[in-house]
């Protein structure tokens, strides 16, 4: 059997992304949350619920990154190319919040403060830039003879702009249901009032953002609204609703596990959709990933190694969720 490595390849890096997306959104949601919790003793407790994995949560963008960038190399040098500024500041940021993480558990009393706010600054500059890159892939880029021509500016749209803030609100969701099953007392009675506000923004995000794409990018409108296609994608939105609804009920319930795996499903769902809007283009709105591919020695190369080692991360990863599952309480810490 003939297996298409570049298909295989772009999976890895699917699969790679998501869970990146799905692991340090709810932890970048802590920090996104922060602001609106002025207990100190409370903020101590948000901190520790992701002290265990939250390092290890950033291994999945380091795997999707590398991958990228060898199985697809013409995907990788346009998208750096067109957003060096966004990636960079994304960086910064994420630096800037490791930083903070660490030093707000070994700071003076007195310094704390500054680190949370530095912690809270980095989580939400960089979800913002994520949502910009995102944002970005979506509307394409310009290229000419397989060299990127558009500006150095272009990210500074309303479109990937706004979704920017669409996936703060998106973080802030998986944030403050992963507190929900993570901690009790006040605390979790607070992040059940507040998930219902995350809820809400995140909703109407998704619902601009699905309006906004097919009215500004035809192509996107075409793979939607064309028959026989909008009836075999209709599930998407209508799953997605119906997930909504029950996240609603599993809130009024107090549930404590339901709320973060709807959520969990909501995410996918959408992901789904980006993936549907621009399957089987790598590089909006006209390179394919067959275009953009590597040699396929080189990619069969790879393929040995990702076979080694996607395995190991998926066992370390079950395992540290495993070993710190339950709930977390005041006074408890892992530093």
């Amino acid at each position: 059997m003939q297996f298409d490595l570049s298909v295989i390849w772009f999976a890895i890096i699917v699969f790679a992304t998501l869970m990146y997306i799905l692991m340090d959104g709810f932890d970048l949601g802590i920090g996104i949350l922060m602001p609106f919790v002025k207990n100190e003793r409370h903020k101590d407790v948000m901190v520790n619920s992701i002290a265990p994995v939250w390092d290890g949560n950033e291994t999945w963008i380091v795997l999707g990154g590398a991958a990228l960038y060898g199985a697809f190399p013409l995907a990788y040098a346009v998208i750096t190319e067109a957003l060096t500024v966004p990636l960079t500041l994304m960086l910064i940021a994420l630096i800037f919040r490791g930083v903070a993480f660490e030093f707000r558990f070994k700071s003076l009393e007195n310094h704390q403060q500054f680190w949370d706010r530095s912690f809270m600054l980095g989580s939400i500059f960089t979800t913002f830039f994520q949502g910009i890159v995102v944002g970005s892939v979506i509307q394409g880029f310009e290229v000419e003879n397989r060299v990127y021509v558009g500006g150095q500016l272009d990210w500074l749209a309303p479109f990937p702009m706004f979704c920017g803030f669409a996936l703060i609100a998106t973080y802030a969701l998986l944030g403050s249901t992963w507190l929900i099953m993570k901690t009790e007392g006040d605390l979790q009675q607070a992040m059940f009032r507040f998930t219902n506000k995350t809820l809400a923004a995140m909703v109407a995000a998704m619902v601009i953002v699905s309006a906004w794409t097919p009215l500004a990018f035809p192509s996107i409108a075409e793979r939607w609204f064309s028959t026989p296609n909008i009836f075999y994608l209709l599930p998407v939105p209508v799953i997605t609703g119906l997930v909504c609804l029950k996240t609603i009920a599993a809130l009024k319930k107090h549930k404590e596990r339901s709320p973060f795996i709807m959520a969990l499903i909501i995410v996918i769902l959408g992901f789904a959709g980006l993936g549907i809007s621009i399957w089987p283009n790598i590089i909006p709105p006209s390179i394919s990933i067959w275009d953009a591919a590597a040699p396929e020695i080189s990619q069969s190369f790879m393929l040995f190694g990702a076979a080694i080692i996607l395995p190991i991360i998926l066992a370390y990863t079950f395992w540290s969720y495993y070993v710190f599952a339950g709930k977390v309480k005041e006074g408890e810490a892992y530093h």
